[in-house]
């Protein structure tokens, strides 16, 4: 059994090299490592290696704000700089919008901004959509970029907001004008705190540390989302 197995196993290999050395099949895009990450491609496992890569990468990067068409991306690409002694920025960007509009422009990393664009288009609205029957307009945040240790420790490590690689995000409003904010509306059972949720649960697909007000009172308010870390939601 396990010979015939492994012989099934060799014959598939063997035809896919066949196919793909004769043109007859293509790795689809969303599949291909070796094709740029476009934001509103289909979710696989190759999604987030791809969307790691860009951290080295800066054309690559900004070629991906480029291409994106939903939800579009307003950006101005930085010089690399240092704002505040100890802090320098490096593949920055400041962004104006999105799908959606910010209470205020930020400056944040070009990855970073990547991964907002594919949480808003495959999570926070398709969330928004099904448990709030209308999709978000407008987002409040409190800042990403903020050169400081890990909860202002002075012998803790740098935060991921130190590079403008994190974002806090507050609140949401909807087409309607109807607000949902994270103090006012994570506890409860109601369709609010539902969608709040499952933002929380989804946002570790594209961000490397996703954390809400169940993980301390320090984030009650607000969910912060960061590159670094390994897909950590709390």
């Amino acid at each position: 059994m396990h010979r015939t197995r492994r012989l099934m196993l060799l014959l598939a290999v063997v035809a896919i090299g066949v196919a793909f050395e004769k043109g007859l099949w293509q790795l689809p895009r969303e599949w291909s490592p070796f094709q740029l990450l476009h934001i509103d491609d289909p979710v696989t496992p190759v999604t987030r290696w791809k969307l790691q890569r860009l951290r080295n990468d800066r054309e690559a990067c900004h070629a991906v704000l480029e291409r994106a068409s939903s939800p579009s991306i307003q950006y101005t690409v930085l010089d690399d700089y240092t704002p505040v002694e100890g802090c320098p920025l490096e593949k920055v960007v400041r962004l104006q919008g999105t799908g959606v509009s910010f209470n205020r422009s930020f400056v944040a990393t070009c990855p970073l901004v990547v991964a907002w664009g594919l949480f808003e288009h495959h999570s926070l609205q398709p969330a928004a959509r099904d448990l709030l029957g209308e999709e978000v307009s407008h987002v409040e945040h409190y800042g990403s970029f903020a050169c400081r240790n890990i909860y202002h420790r002075a012998n803790a490590r740098r935060s991921a907001h130190a590079t403008a690689s994190a974002l806090d995000v507050a609140g949401f409003t909807l087409h309607s004008g109807r607000r949902i904010s994270l103090l006012g509306d994570w506890q409860g059972s109601g369709a609010e705190s539902d969608f709040l949720r499952r933002l929380n649960d989804e946002a570790c697909r594209f961000f490397g540390t996703a954390l809400g007000p169940d993980y301390n009172a320090a984030h009650a308010n607000h969910f912060h989302l960061a590159m670094r870390g390994g897909g950590i939601c709390r």
